[in-house]
C-alpha cells in the first residue's frame, strides 16, 4: 500500500464535502507530473487531504476505492481520475508551517514542487504526519 497527498481548494471541494457525498471522483488533474503520480495510486492506497489556499493544511485521511481510469469527462484519453472516500478527519490539521519547521520533510515533493496536486508520501513520511496530525 502507498499513500499520497492530494491537494484541493476547499472553496472547491474541501474534506467537509467528501465527508457529505460519501465518495468523490478526484478528478481536475492536469500537470503532467501529478498526472504521472495519479496514475500510480491504487486501489487501498491511503491518501491525507490537503487544503490549499487560505487553509494550507493536511486535515484527513481518506482511502482510494477505485484505481486510476480515463477521466470520462475530459476529452483527453490522458487524463486519469481516481475514486476515494473519507476515512477520518485528522484530530489535529498539520499546517504548512510546521512541515516546513521539520526537517524531516525538507526534501519532500510537497514542499520542493509547492504547484503539485498529487504527491507520493514515503512511508517514513506518513508516519510522521499522521503523528503530527495525532491520528491513530
Amino acid at each position: 500500500m502507498s499513500h499520497w497527498l492530494f491537494k484541493t481548494e476547499p472553496s472547491a471541494y474541501s474534506w467537509d464535502d467528501l465527508v457529505r457525498d460519501g465518495r468523490a471522483v478526484w478528478d481536475g488533474i492536469t500537470n503532467a507530473l501529478a498526472l504521472k503520480n495519479l496514475r500510480a495510486v491504487r486501489a487501498g492506497d491511503s491518501v491525507i487531504l490537503y487544503h490549499t489556499g487560505s487553509e494550507r493544511q493536511s486535515v484527513g485521511v481518506a482511502r482510494v476505492i477505485a484505481a486510476p481510469y480515463v477521466d470520462p469527462k475530459a476529452k483527453d484519453p490522458r487524463r486519469a481520475v481516481v475514486d476515494i472516500a473519507p476515512v477520518a478527519p485528522l484530530p489535529r490539521p498539520v499546517t504548512l508551517e510546521q512541515l516546513k519547521a521539520d526537517p524531516a520533510f525538507a526534501d519532500w515533493d510537497l514542499l520542493r514542487l509547492p504547484r503539485l496536486s498529487v504527491v507520493p508520501v514515503p512511508a517514513d513520511l506518513w508516519k510522521r504526519l499522521m503523528k503530527l496530525g495525532e491520528y491513530t
